[in-house]
């Protein structure tokens, strides 16, 4: 299939119902109130809620190819009230600050579908939840165990439940099947269509957006760009896994590839086999992670974590016949039985930004005028809502819960220098996929290969 230079490669682009070409700009403004570099999740959300709060500020969005021509527009759909790095915040002395982001996480996915209802972005937006499925039983008792520890903090058993093996059969078509935690906070999206409306959106509210237009420095009080500079008070970087491509950006996050397959629609009957009745996402306890979906118009979306290229290199776009999409494409049909006969018909794969701590941040320098959020390890569509709710709130000033949420400027060490970083990821992703294949065709956990990717993740 042959793409325009501007599209991403992906379902989500193919589907718009028009995806017009990005004109490079005319001219460049000389000064801005705030120059915002990406105009993905991050960058589109913080200027709507910048506009939001203060209309009179002049915002532009620089971005280097399209709106949502990166993970913003490529990845499996998942809105979800979760982000990395919670979870271990839930034990110790930072369970406080832990049980603040869950339950600010909890509200971000219904803030999602409240901003898109109110501003009329159809993303197909569904709040099925999320299912985790245990295909092992060692899986099954940990799930178990999550669902117990976050019951015990406070929350409820309609945001978090533990589903028997025969509930969990009756919700979605994974063989084998030991149950499922089931949390509600989840919605699958069309994410094309929710980044590419949030751009008409700010276009519409004469936030000006300048596509074609990659920024290659950011210094205070101005960013750089291919096509000149623009003096702005404040710069706020928004790239995730293109953060690389700035002049001293280098070393911030790491670039991590995903693929994604996606089915043709899929027949009653055989949805009748797979489940996913309310459009549940769903995903399972492996290491090098899976998840999937249940579009709108009945195709399965289901993509997988695949590794790292040397020095950071980024594909504008990953070849549909690429060996890692095969191996995606195996997993669903050994994971959904159903799926045995269903042709597959979009193939695509982009890369998203992992910090080295792990953990999203949000950062504003007020001296300076310069900030940033990002790290969302591909969990961004929910959490690059709320980051950017918190950094609009630093910009301005604003004293609220938000800004004394645990990801103000908790910003990561950078990475080691090559190939010390290389060789880290490639024995992370080896180690993974070692103690994963052990343990999902056997009965018990994998004591070495398993304990040495958690110690080393």
């Amino acid at each position: 299939m042959a793409f325009s230079p501007y599209h991403n490669g992906s379902f989500w682009f193919d589907s718009l119902d028009e995806l017009p070409t990005p004109a490079p700009p005319d001219a460049l403004p000389d000064h801005v109130d705030v120059a915002i570099v990406g105009g993905g999740f991050t960058g589109l959300w913080t200027a709507y809620y910048l506009h939001r709060h203060q209309p009179e500020l002049g915002i532009a969005v620089f971005e280097a190819e399209t709106v949502g021509f990166g993970a913003s527009g490529r990845n499996g759909g998942w809105c979800m009230g979760m982000a990395m790095g919670i979870e271990e915040r839930l034990h110790g002395p930072e369970q406080p600050q832990g049980i603040e982001l869950l339950r600010a996480m909890h509200d971000t996915v219904d803030e999602v579908g409240r901003v898109c209802q109110a501003e009329n972005i159809d993303c197909h937006f569904a709040k099925g939840g999320t299912l985790s499925v245990a295909t092992t039983e060692f899986h099954a008792e940990a799930f178990q165990r999550r669902v117990e520890r976050r019951q015990a903090l406070g929350f409820a058993d309609g945001d978090y439940t533990w589903l028997t093996a025969e509930e969990s059969a009756r919700r979605i078509g994974v063989a084998p099947n030991f149950g499922a935690a089931y949390t509600s906070h989840c919605a699958a999206i069309h994410p094309a269509r929710l980044v590419r409306g949030l751009g008409d959106v700010l276009r519409r509210k004469s936030v000006a957006i300048y596509e074609q237009t990659p920024v290659t420095g950011i210094d205070n009080g101005q960013v750089q760009t291919a096509r000149g500079a623009v003096r702005a008070n404040v710069v706020l970087r928004a790239t995730e896994a293109y953060t690389d491509t700035i002049a001293g950006q280098a070393r911030q996050l790491l670039p991590v590839y995903s693929m994604i397959v996606a089915t043709e629609p899929l027949s009653e009957a055989t949805w009748q086999e797979l489940g996913l009745a309310r459009r549940e996402t769903f995903d399972d306890g492996r290491r090098i992670t899976i998840y999937g979906q249940r579009t709108l118009d009945n195709r399965l979306a289901f993509g997988g974590r695949v590794g790292y290229r040397f020095a950071s290199g980024i594909r504008p776009r990953v070849d549909p016949a690429d060996k890692a999409l095969a191996d995606v494409e195996a997993s669903m049909r050994q994971l959904l039985p159903a799926t045995r006969d269903a042709k597959v018909t979009h193939r695509w794969g982009g890369v998203l930004g992992i910090p080295r701590h792990g953990r999203p941040f949000v950062t504003f320098d007020r001296t300076s005028g310069v900030g940033a959020a990002g790290g969302y390890t591909g969990e961004g569509v929910g959490a690059s809502n709320l980051a950017a709710r918190i950094l609009a709130d630093l910009v301005l000033g604003r004293d609220t819960d938000l800004t004394r949420l645990a990801w103000v400027d908790d910003v990561p060490p950078k990475w080691p220098l090559e190939p010390m970083r290389w060789l880290g990821a490639k024995t992370v992703f080896a180690l993974g996929r070692l103690a994963d294949r052990k343990e999902l065709g056997g009965k018990r956990p994998s004591r070495v290969y398993g304990a040495l990717f958690d110690r080393f993740l």
